[in-house]
């Protein structure tokens, strides 16, 4: 291989945001593995751990040509490949668009439900989230959340062959979940997205009120993954695992709220996203083991 391609495969890989990206991957299996799906060979696992990748990487590409300007005018992300011009936008659009329908047409080989949820979480992040909200409202990052919830909530469909109500309550604490993860963001960043024009929370409503707004959305995705559990009828053992994690959660919430300071903040962001970590590999483990 040479040390150009090489070159060219790392650019792609920072296109995908592969930790973001695996993180939503982990959400999908969670959702197939909770459906106790009683047909489960490596044709299928295959099919599903490729097909959410693919859309999820394509969709993540997508969504920075779109932000392209943004990036450009945000310090932290001025040096990615795009607006550093390592990639171009051409480029990006043909690897972005492969991987998005390869994803999506996969999706949808595998089961007709499954496919649909697929191409929602792709349309939803990328037109609804990225090209029309983002710009405008910070409310936008609610339909972000609902783009976040797809990966789980298809993934138990494919394995149930419908969407039940516990692959809506796992969606919902994935909803719930992303405010905390963003809304950490655009506070250690304010003064980035201000420069770059997109309203947010903090600028819209100010520091303490998106405070508190996290502090519920941690609360409520921590209340959803907890009945989830219950629903699944997996052991309380696990449920008191997620009771310690989310008692950790709510403590630096808390702290956020009335010592704030840079580092709680921070704290908060990295913690937010070790405890869907946690609670994805909590019903993966409940219910195999």
């Amino acid at each position: 291989m040479s040390g150009n391609f090489k070159e060219r495969l790392k650019f792609y890989w920072q296109l995908i945001k592969a930790l973001q990206t695996g993180l939503l991957l982990l959400t999908g299996i969670t959702g197939f593995v909770t459906s106790r799906c009683p047909v489960m060979n490596a044709g299928i696992f295959l099919g599903l751990t490729g097909s959410l990748f693919l859309s999820i990487s394509g969709s993540t590409i997508l969504n920075m040509i779109i932000d392209r300007d943004i990036d450009t005018r945000m310090g932290r992300t001025a040096k990615r490949p795009i607006p550093s011009g390592k990639v171009t936008v051409k480029e990006a659009l043909i690897l972005g668009s492969i991987l998005s329908f390869a994803g999506v047409a996969w999706a949808f080989s595998l089961s007709l439900i499954f496919g649909a949820l697929v191409f929602a979480g792709l349309f939803f992040d990328v037109i609804v989230y990225s090209l029309w909200l983002k710009r405008r409202t910070p409310w936008s990052i609610v339909w972000g959340g609902i783009a976040g919830a797809m990966p789980i909530m298809a993934g138990r469909a494919l394995g149930l062959g419908k969407v039940d109500s516990v692959g809506i309550l796992l969606g919902l604490s994935i909803l719930l979940w992303i405010p905390t993860h963003i809304l950490t963001f655009s506070m250690k960043y304010y003064e980035d997205y201000a420069r770059a024009g997109i309203p947010t929370f903090p600028s819209t409503y100010g520091f303490r009120k998106t405070r508190l707004i996290i502090a519920i959305s941690s609360v409520g995705a921590a209340i959803a993954v907890g009945i989830g559990i219950m629903a699944l009828g997996i052991s309380w053992g696990y449920l008191r695992l997620l009771a310690v994690l989310s008692v950790g959660l709510l403590g630096l919430v808390l702290f956020s709220i009335f010592k704030p300071s840079e580092k709680v903040n921070l704290g908060l962001f990295k913690y937010a996203s070790l405890f869907m970590l946690s609670s994805m590999i909590i019903l993966i483990s409940g219910v195999l083991l």
